[in-house]
């Protein structure tokens, strides 16, 4: 048994590789994406550590290139989802008991080996499955991800460290406990790094996991379980179905042993599952942990002292990278009337300048959109737009003959309440509202009322008097808020991600704050000398 109190390598964030032309990384992505394209593969659910076929399969095309077969992933039903929860039950007792710091080598291995053979997997099967060029597979499969194992092995041993005061004579600790049953972790298509953090933050601390992944990521989920098994995680702690929703939420929520859920999706979704776990709150074992983010309709509003070149850039990267299919990506802007000629003039120039296509053309800033269900969505509100009167600044076509193409479009929208100022679309579409300078305040307000979301958001000022008030006005419309700088890109260990309102319950991935919802304290106090007498001084009168 060990005796010592072991020290974690120091977490530092990954380097982003920049993928010049030419370059080894360049080379090396490039080989693995034609390796990927020549072959089919047949992906099993994972079970117990045992891969699990079904006869039903659903195949997986590039949504970039729809001619393309992928590949096809076993179906799974109510009978995977109840062998996952006994799997992850039976795994339980011996993962929980394991010391922590063979848990967290574990993790430190998934980072290591992420960092070197697979990278490129990890990389090219985000970008193929999920229309993702190459820069944006690197910051979201390989860097990401690798910062999450790191940083959070570090903060478990932070959170082990946080002990209570002793006084004379008593020995006060705190044991951080795993919770009793298992986890369902429930996640989406856009970030395989969000997908994969989602059941290793909360398995970090003991716990034991039912993962059931977004239908258009199982192609990198199934990397993702070869990482973890590569890296020595035992059978059983993460078990991957391929079952639909309301399926597994049945099953899992009415489960005696479901102890939480760790989410990202949809609002509504997530509102859905509180409402179950709420109606079958007296079968459980103990309260359940509901952790979730959903989505957001995040803003930029840009000061009269502000610099229009960069207001504009901050509008063209964070409205269109990877599409818009970001929780965090920009949506809606608001500019002054006095520099709106001048940003206006920069965005035309950068959207008419975006090359679209496939992502093997790493030349290409923008690919597809996810699926036929989201490209119709956002086919909608572009029409919606156009026949209600508004001004389509740039872009406004589309096209699924053979991808899922959506051009990179801004809307002038005359009324701050318009539908695309208001509701989340989650793709490459910005809606710009044009205000008075003179009424800064009171855009203000409405920019604060306009949505039920509060994730991301930005300001762009050179006046100091006028941010501060931002600052205050805008205090709950966003549990992430840049000043000056585009409202996405967060970074592990610097920018812990959240938000409130409709987008979430704020418990900050990325953080020491989420682990704690994966654990349950229990304080020991041990009296060194106890008392002998149940007499008090104050008896002696």
């Amino acid at each position: 048994m060990a005796n010592a109190f072991f020290k974690v390598p120091a977490a530092v964030n990954e380097p982003v590789k920049s993928y010049a032309p030419g370059s080894p990384e360049t080379i090396s992505l490039k080989q693995t994406l034609a390796d990927f394209k020549s072959v089919e593969l047949d992906i099993p659910m994972i079970i117990g550590g045992k891969e699990v076929f079904t006869n039903e399969k659903a195949s997986i095309h590039a949504p970039h290139e729809l001619s393309h077969k992928l590949g096809e992933y076993s179906k799974g039903s109510a009978e995977h989802v109840h062998q996952a929860i006994d799997a992850a039950l039976a795994a339980k007792p011996k993962w929980e008991a394991m010391p922590w710091e063979d848990r967290a080598a574990i993790f430190l291995r998934c980072a290591d080996l992420l960092e070197g053979p697979y990278r490129d997997l990890l990389n090219a099967s985000t970008m193929l499955a999920q229309s993702k060029n190459c820069f944006q597979a690197e910051i979201d499969a390989a860097c990401e991800l690798i910062d999450f194992f790191k940083f959070n092995v570090q903060y478990m041993t932070e959170l082990y460290a946080d002990q209570p005061v002793s006084s004379p004579g008593i020995w006060n600790r705190m044991e951080y406990r795993a919770l009793e049953g298992f986890v369902l972790t429930v996640t989406p298509f856009n970030f395989t790094s969000i997908c994969a953090n989602l059941g290793a933050s909360a398995a970090m601390m003991g716990n034991t996991i039912v993962w059931k992944c977004a239908r258009t990521q199982v192609y990198s989920a199934h990397f993702v379980m070869k990482l973890f098994k590569d890296a020595g995680l035992p059978d059983g702690v993460i078990n991957l179905v391929f079952t639909d929703g309301p399926t597994t939420s049945d099953i899992c929520f009415a489960h005696p042993e479901f102890a939480g859920v760790h989410f990202t999706g949809s609002t509504g979704v997530f509102q859905g599952m509180w409402k179950a776990i709420g109606a079958n709150i007296h079968n459980y074992k103990s309260y359940p942990r509901i952790v979730g983010e959903t989505g957001g309709k995040d803003f930029l509003i840009a000061h009269e002292s502000s610099n229009p070149l960069q207001v504009a850039t901050a509008m063209t990267r964070g409205s269109f990278e990877y599409q818009g299919q970001k929780c965090s990506a920009l949506s809606r802007a608001y500019v002054p009337s006095k520099m709106w000629n001048e940003v206006k003039a920069h965005i035309k120039a950068d959207v008419e300048s975006f090359k679209m296509g496939t992502v093997d053309d790493f030349g290409n800033y923008i690919n597809a959109v996810i699926d036929e269900r989201a490209f119709d969505k956002l086919a909608g509100f572009i029409d919606r737009a156009k026949a209600d009167g508004q001004e389509i600044l740039v872009g406004g076509n589309y096209d699924k003959s053979k991808g899922y193409f959506i051009e990179p479009t801004v809307i002038v929208a005359n009324d701050p309440k318009y539908v695309t100022m208001c509701e989340e679309l989650f793709g490459p579409i910005l809606t710009v509202f044009v205000y008075d300078e003179s009424k800064w305040t009171e855009t203000l307000h409405i920019l604060d009322e306009s949505s039920v979301y509060a994730l991301t958001g930005s300001v762009f000022s050179n006046d100091r008097y006028a941010l501060a008030e931002a600052n205050e006005i805008l205090k709950h419309t966003a549990g992430n808020f840049y000043i000056n700088d585009k409202p996405t890109g967060a970074v592990v260990g610097q920018q812990p991600f959240g938000g409130a309102r409709a987008s979430g319950t704020n418990d900050k991935a990325g953080s020491k704050h989420n682990l704690m919802r994966w654990v349950s304290m229990r304080t020991i106090k041990e009296t060194l000398n106890p008392a002998k007498d149940y007499r008090y001084p104050f008896l002696g009168e």
